[in-house]
């Protein structure tokens, strides 16, 4: 007997046609518009803001090339979100590919049960890289938590399969580094899980890092619990700074003294369950051969269980904001009545936050996650991906087994070896199969085992067993702070060091020291070397990388020819391809390739190279040569269809094109091949653009990039501009300097709001752009914004300075040039006036004036002549909260601090995640300036006292906790010199 299904009390109801093939026991899917109040992200900030010191998720924080949001509307909206339904008979899932990609619901039809958090309004919160960040659901976060496009849209298309499947592909390429990404979320007609198919593929030429994390929100109260595996004895913290015992915490973890709760209350050390966590506190398995985990809701008897291959998915986190005011103050900025939530993370690729994975130029990585929900068995004691089991041990022992998919199935309790009781029936996903069995006397656990086996027309096979598995007690290692770099012994170890710096994007500390004081010791390691060669060419300081790999090559070939790892020749090549020495280049791609390492990043830009000159032979004998290898870079099959084109092979070309669509869903370079459409979106229109002039099909960029240049500007970025000088150059390189003239009269003509140009290609149109006109101001200023993110600030400022002589007096050039001014040169004088300017041309700019008056501080400016200058612009004030915590403190500083306490009470505040505090110092300090006692603090300040508190962020000698959780202090103006 099936399990009754329930129907979504939320969930619209399917088309008529769908209706019938999903009664008749179909998966199905569909698109449809999807209402819900929303609560608007405000207008980004003009400014490009350069976050070098963020400390976000313990690796950087950096947003540029992302305009920034500082505020969210107060009242929501109707909103008609684009969405996609895939139902079955056990579930329902829902998708916005609006928002990230991320799954809104996931319900479970056979008990009623929303395995997945329902948040019933898009309530944002400033949690997200770039600002808003919803709760609920699942996110699907890479290359870096949380997803830097979490509040952007991605292309989707719906995939029916032959197998009786159906998929929502998801796809957009990262904000950084452009790589792309694409998951399906997909049904199966007969089961009760919700399988991820992810396609990680780096479309650059570079190596790249990334994390994958599966970030699933579920709905707790006092008695939720998050369940591990048995073999998890502890736990880490983020960059694992910190470790606890598992699930009873032995020690103060996030400042919470554990211990001490449990002496007071017992249980109350249990950090599996939400009741029990006072503070926000993230928390992940250390190490587990298990690949399962999840959480069980005991007072509705429903849980969810994740599952992944253990090889490559060792990552389980839980993540809450605490069971506290402070989390529940929390809890009221990301939704309105849907109450608290905790995240269960599942880690692909990665372990710990921050844990980052290389890519390889080129490289394609394809997995697979699971998630289904599971019926009243409790807790999963073992999980895959077809079974759950529970196993309860006491006098007796009692074993409740959940399936995934039918199953004619026995659940058999065994003593040391025997049947001791089983029972058999057709299980049904949301049915629960129990047996009982008594023991004997001082049996010990180690003598039982269960086991779930399915019967089938072949045979029978075990679906899941369960025998005790006791953890190793030995604690695991911490992470320590690297030593100064004249204090490490080894070149290698300094090489190293730097490495990891650079993976793991740490805040902070910069590799710099480390790989300079390596050369110091050995001018020429390679290692070295290279790495300071690929960061240079980074920046786009070509000749510096050029230099820098050659004495890598010198290096690694002065005993042999044929180095063990190629990468020398590899990124010489790309080098000399930015130079414009595209003969040399392929010299070097082709020794690279004898390198089976390199053999497919070097044959593609060397395939590409023959194709851009006209070869299209050779290019296509070297695609080939590729495919037949193996390789699946998707760019193989693109040189190949342009090269069968262009050797009249149009059949041959249709064919390839027509096999790497199907196994590349929503890929915008195979769609363009196949009929020319650009994707509406203007920066993945730029980046195809750009992928067909690799291809030397350069009338096709040129429209490309003329269409992406009719984009309006976004909070995603101003395409426009860039893709107009982009075009110049193209034009130019086809030989009509005229069009190329006019492409650059139009950029400079183009509303520049929000353009922060990034990568190489944008610096060398650039570039381009300035030397058919030095006097191109417009390039001028966005070169200028590209190199300072580069980190080649004080060409950046001088660019910025050459602006203005050019007559560009625009604020944001000013803003610019006098935040470099105090950063790079130590120039106060000079950072004021600019800043000054720049609030004469643009007196409504509410964040200049903050950053005014951040500076005004830094340059010790008087306390009353900074609160009477803000007073002056009460209604700019009122627009940030920043300005009204800074007035408060001026006015109370100023002896007014009633003047405070009423401009604080009259104010509704946002904070930012672990920016949290500010607004509530200024309440407490103008409370104790008028003799009142501590209180508790009004919802209107958007938080509570927290439970525990974080540590410094700055040591006693000024110098920056390694492990630091939050940098506010230096996150705008941060002399160069105190790196």
């Amino acid at each position: 007997m099936t399990a009754q299904t329930t129907v979504d009390p939320h969930g619209p109801t399917p088309p008529e046609s769908i209706l019938e093939r999903l009664e008749a026991g179909e998966a199905v899917a569909w698109s449809d518009e999807l209402v819900l109040p929303t609560y608007e992200p405000m207008t980004p900030s003009r400014q490009p803001l350069y976050l070098d010191r963020r400390v976000y998720q313990g690796s950087s924080g950096r947003v540029y090339p992302l305009p920034f949001i500082e505020r969210i509307a107060q009242e929501p909206t109707p909103h008609a979100w684009k969405a996609v339904h895939l139902e079955n008979r056990c579930l329902r899932v829902t998708v916005l590919p609006e928002l990230g990609g991320r799954i809104y619901t996931g319900f479970d039809k056979t008990t009623g049960y929303d395995f997945f958090y329902r948040n019933t309004v898009i309530k944002p919160a400033l949690v997200g890289l770039t600002g808003p960040w919803i709760s609920g659901g699942v996110e699907f976060n890479w290359p870096q938590h949380h997803r830097p496009a979490t509040y952007l849209p991605m292309e989707f298309d719906i995939e029916e399969a032959d197998d009786g499947s159906v998929t929502v592909w998801c796809s957009d390429h990262d904000p950084f580094t452009r790589m792309a990404e694409t998951h399906g979320i997909r049904l199966h007609p007969d089961r009760s899980y919700v399988e991820i198919d992810v396609r990680l593929h780096n479309r650059t030429s570079q190596r790249q890092t990334f994390l994958w994390w599966a970030n699933a929100a579920v709905r707790v109260h006092d008695r939720y619990q998050s369940f591990f595996p048995q073999d998890v004895r502890y736990v880490a913290d983020h960059a694992r700074r910190a470790i606890t015992a598992f699930p009873a915490a032995d020690r103060t973890y996030y400042g919470v003294d554990y211990p001490a709760r449990a002496a007071r209350e017992p249980g109350a050390d249990r950090i599996d369950f939400y009741a029990n966590i006072p503070a926000p506190t993230s928390y992940m398995v250390v190490d587990s051969d298990e690949a399962f985990f999840g959480g069980y809701d005991h007072d509705v008897q429903a849980g969810v269980v994740h599952w992944a291959d253990r090889r490559i998915s060792p990552g389980k986190k839980q993540w809450t904001w605490g069971d506290s005011p402070f989390g529940h103050a929390w809890d009221r900025h990301l939704t309105d009545d849907d109450g608290p939530y905790v995240e269960l993370m599942a880690g692909v690729y990665t372990d710990n936050q921050p844990d980052f994975s290389w890519l390889m130029p080129g490289e394609v990585r394809r997995f697979s996650q699971y998630w289904y929900p599971i019926p009243a068995i409790g807790v999963a004691h073992v999980a895959n991906r077809d079974a759950a089991l529970h196993v309860d041990l006491g006098t007796e022992v009692e074993a409740r087994a959940a399936v995934t998919r039918p199953s004619h199935a026995t659940l058999r309790i065994l003593v040391d070896g025997t049947s001791a009781a089983e029972g058999s029936r057709t299980l049904h996903p949301g049915e629960v199969l129990r047996v009982t069995a008594d023991l004997p006397d001082q049996c010990s656990a180690d003598r039982v085992r269960v086991e779930l086996r399915e019967t089938t027309a072949d045979g029978s096979v075990i679906l899941a067993d369960w025998t005790v598995r006791e953890p190793a007690d030995e604690e695991p290692w911490i992470a320590t702070e690297p030593p100064s770099p004249e204090s490490i012994e080894s070149v290698e170890e300094l090489y190293l060091t730097g490495v990891h710096l650079q993976q793991y994007r740490h805040p902070t500390r910069s590799p710099l020291p480390y790989w300079r004081e390596a050369l110091r010791r050995d001018p020429g390691d390679s290692r070295t070397n290279l790495a300071l060669a690929d960061l240079a060419l980074r920046a786009g300081e070509y000749e510096k990388a050029e230099r820098h790999a050659r004495t890598a090559v010198d290096r690694v070939t002065m005993r042999n020819e044929n180095p063990r790892d190629a990468e020398p020749y590899y990124l010489l090549g790309l080098i000399l391809q930015r130079l414009g020495r595209s003969d040399e280049a392929a010299k070097w791609f082709g020794k690279a390739g004898w390198d089976a390492d390199w053999r497919v990043p070097a044959g593609i830009e060397g395939a590409l190279i023959a194709l851009r000159a006209g070869d299209a032979a050779t290019a296509l004998s070297d695609a080939d040569g590729l495919a037949a290898a193996g390789a699946v870079d998707p760019r193989i099959a693109a040189v190949q269809v342009v090269a069968l084109r262009r050797l009249g092979d149009f059949g041959g070309a249709d064919a390839v094109l027509a096999s790497a669509t199907e196994s590349a869903p929503v890929n915008d370079l195979y769609c363009n091949l196949a009929d020319g459409s650009v994707p509406n979106d203007a920066g993945l229109a730029v980046d195809l653009a750009l992928d067909l002039a690799r291809l030397g099909e350069i009338p096709a960029a040129a429209e490309a990039l003329e269409r992406a240049a009719a984009f309006p500007a976004t909070p995603a970025g101003n395409m426009a501009p860039v893709a107009r000088y982009l075009r110049a150059t193209l034009l130019d390189r086809a030989g009509d300097p005229i069009g190329a003239e006019r492409a650059r009269s139009d950029a400079r003509g183009t509303d520049t709001t929000w353009c922060f140009p990034a990568g190489l290609d944008a610096h060398d149109a650039l570039t381009d752009a300035l030397a058919h006109d030095p006097d191109d101001d417009v390039a001028t200023e966005l070169l200028a914004t590209l190199l300072y993110d580069a980190g080649r600030r004080r060409e950046a400022l001088d660019l910025w300075k050459r602006a203005l002589e050019l007559g560009a007096d625009r604020p944001l050039i000013h803003r610019n040039a006098g935040l470099a001014s105090y950063n790079v040169l130590g120039d106060e004088d000079a950072a004021w006036r600019h800043y000054e300017r720049a609030r004469v041309l643009a007196p409504d700019d509410a964040r200049l004036l903050f950053e005014s008056d951040q500076l005004a501080a830094k340059l010790g400016h008087p306390s009353a002549e900074r609160l009477d200058r803000l007073e002056r612009d009460r209604v700019l004030v009122e627009q940030r909260d920043d300005l009204v915590v800074q007035v408060a403190e001026l006015l109370t500083a100023d002896g007014r601090p009633a003047d405070a306490l009423r401009l604080i009470k009259g104010r509704t505040f946002q904070p930012w995640e672990g920016g949290e505090g500010k607004a509530l110092a200024a309440w407490d300090d103008a409370r104790a300036a008028l003799g009142m006692p501590v209180g508790v603090p009004p919802a209107s300040l958007g938080e509570a006292r927290p439970e525990a508190t974080a540590p410094s962020a700055l040591r006693a000698d000024g110098s920056t906790d390694y492990f630091a959780t939050s940098l506010p202090e230096s996150l705008l103006f941060a002399r160069e010199q105190e790196e």
